[in-house]
């Protein structure tokens, strides 16, 4: 650092070469020495050359001593201009930093990266090696000590080796739990030596999805050729895979599988002894030794679904009829082969049966199914899930008496939603749950013969979901105006979802329905969550009501409602929605009459 001595300068400048701008000093003004005398030229006095060194010495000293003092100290590291910039601007302890661009110097408040102030402090610090001639004179003056070994470090295996097994799994499991096995334990168990102990674990491999990489793709060989190489492909892989981590399979999924179904469900059978659960989506070629045998290996089988497959009535039969008492969960398509099957559910093949499935493929059947609600009820009475989907179903045939059945006493879903018209009338609903006081849900979309009156009369006394909603078929039926009081005032107190879109009640019928929601027992908010009004006549004061009433509203549907002004005819969803729908409908204008 310099300072400038000229006249009315007090001014710190930087070193040179090194130009940068001025900075006002810190504390009070260093005082400037003063100039030093001008020097008299030498002269003679006559005296010999010992007097002339004489009197000079003082002279040398005194630059040898100006030379010592100003000189860096021994193994000093020379200070370049960034550390000069650096300590001059932001010294430590300052509260600022620099930071440094391309054509500019920064002063920041705030700690600063540290990390290279610290590597050159680290390096200006290290001492440097004296010179040889010192090294040897101070080796001799040392004593020399014995060699000491050089301690010896294993390798560092990485992070994944370091973490134990036990936490690994249960870090895999949550990953498993969330996406399934795979992909990810197969990636996983190339990443080092523990995480492939860990991904061969069987633990993991409690659910597997299985479907070809080709399939539903077009490829050059043709469709056919290029399925069955990739379903080659995956079974050689599941020959290698499934002997030593599938020994824990619980559910399987096989998704359009053509040609090779046999093969897998035999290497199923073999490695796979709990498996509890199997699907079949969009597979073709089972026959009736395949589930046979599948049925025989895995005792513990007690789920089926087989929708949207080509399997054949026999198979299922013979599968139903091995497996008897242990079957629990069931899942149809519709076709001509179904009659066979629920032939064999009427005859009592599988008592404990408690899920029961049967729903219309995408080309869809017209034709009727005839399913007697007494023999299902005799042939399966521990039933607790019924769905009847896209069906056209008949509950007996023409022209017989009908004696009454035991019922459904375990029966807690009924789900009988169709797209048209179906021929579901009170008098079959009554007959299907006469017995059914356990009934939680009841899904009756479509079924425009069913009357407020009817529900009435049900057995169920704690309905949580009430879905009554006809979609796209009410213009041309003569639909009841009035009983929808009925319902609400039965189920208050536990309904969660109720949907009447495009019922036909009135204004006054659905502000008496709608307002048995305000006045619960025990002065409770009532539980529902969920209420479809679309295409309804509910007007804004019944709207408003309910919403007030129900602080735990968070769907509400008011599409196509002409009652309601405009801009309020939608469907509202989570409770802000839902509060700005109260607050529009309690601001905006009544609307004229």
């Amino acid at each position: 650092m310099r300072l400038d001595h000229t006249k009315g300068s007090n001014v710190r400048r930087g070193p040179p070469g090194n130009p940068g701008p001025a900075r006002p000093p810190r504390g009070p003004p260093a005082e400037v020495p003063p100039l030093p005398a001008p020097h008299r030229p030498f002269r003679s006095t006559g005296a010999g050359p010992r007097a002339l060194r004489a009197a000079m010495a003082p002279r040398a000293a005194r630059r040898a001593r100006r030379r010592v003092r100003g000189a860096p100290p021994a193994g000093a590291r020379g200070r370049s201009a960034e550390d000069w910039w650096w300590d001059e601007l932001a010294p430590s302890g300052s509260g600022y930093h620099l930071l440094q661009s391309d054509s500019m110097l920064l002063v920041l408040p705030g700690p600063g990266p540290a990390r290279a102030r610290a590597h050159r402090r680290t390096a200006r610090r290290a001492p440097r090696l004296p010179p040889p001639g010192a090294r040897a004179a101070a080796s001799k003056a040392r004593p020399r000590a014995a060699p000491a070994s050089a301690p010896q470090h294993a390798p560092d295996p990485g992070w994944g080796d370091r973490i134990p097994l036990e936490i690994l799994l249960q870090i895999f499991g949550l990953l498993v739990a969330a996406d399934g096995p795979l992909p990810f334990l197969g990636r996983a168990a190339r990443v080092c030596r523990r995480w492939h102990e860990a991904a061969s674990q069987p633990a993991l491999w409690h659910t597997v999805t299985l479907s070809p990489p080709l399939a539903g793709r077009p490829t050059k060989g043709g469709s056919k050729a290029g399925g069955a190489k990739a379903e080659e492909k995956l079974l050689a892989s599941l020959e290698c895979l499934m002997p030593s981590r599938f020994s824990q399979l619980q559910k399987l999924t096989l998704i359009h599988w053509k040609s090779r179904v046999h093969p897998v469900l035999k290497l199923v059978s073999e490695s796979c002894p709990r498996l509890t659960f199997l699907k079949l989506s969009d597979c073709h070629g089972v026959t009736p030794d395949t589930l046979v045998m599948l049925a025989r290996a895995c005792p513990q089988l007690h789920s089926l679904d087989i929708q949207h497959s080509m399997v054949e009535s026999t198979a299922v039969v013979s599968c139903l009829e091995e497996v008897g008492p242990r079957m629990r969960k069931l899942w149809l398509t519709y076709s001509s082969q179904t009659t066979a099957i629920l032939g064999a559910l009427l005859g009592g093949c599988c008592p404990q049966l408690q899920v029961l499935e049967v729903s219309s493929g995408i080309n869809r059947n017209n034709s009727p199914l005839q399913l007697p609600v007494e023999a299902l009820q005799k042939g399966c009475p521990q039933l607790q899930v019924l769905r009847l989907l896209n069906l056209m179903w008949l509950p007996k045939p023409s022209g017989r008496v009908v004696t009454p059945g035991p019922g459904f006493p375990n029966l807690e879903e009924l789900c009988l939603a169709g797209p048209t018209c179906s021929s579901v009338s009170d008098e079959a609903l009554g007959r299907l749950l006469h017995g059914s006081s356990n009934l939680r849900l009841l899904d009756l979309r479509g079924c425009s013969r069913i009357t407020p009156a009817g529900l009435c009369h049900l057995p169920c006394q704690e309905l949580q979901q009430l879905h009554l909603g006809l979609y796209g078929m009410s213009d041309g039926l003569t639909l009841a105006k009035e009983g929808s009081p009925l319902l609400t005032r039965k189920w208050c107190h536990t309904l969660r979802e109720l949907d009447l879109s495009g019922q036909g009640f009135s204004e006054k019928d659905l502000e008496q329905a709608l307002a048995a929601f305000s006045g619960t027992p025990g002065h409770s908010h009532p539980a529902l969550c969920s209420l479809n009004l679309r295409g309804t006549r509910v007007t804004p004061g019944t709207v408003s009501s309910v919403i007030s009433s129900c602080p735990g509203l968070l769907y509400l549907n008011l599409e196509s409602c002409r009652c309601l002004p405009r801009g309020l005819k939608r469907t509202y969803r989570g409770p802000e929605e839902v509060r700005w729908c109260l607050e529009q409908l309690l601001t905006s204008p009544p609307s004229p009459s």
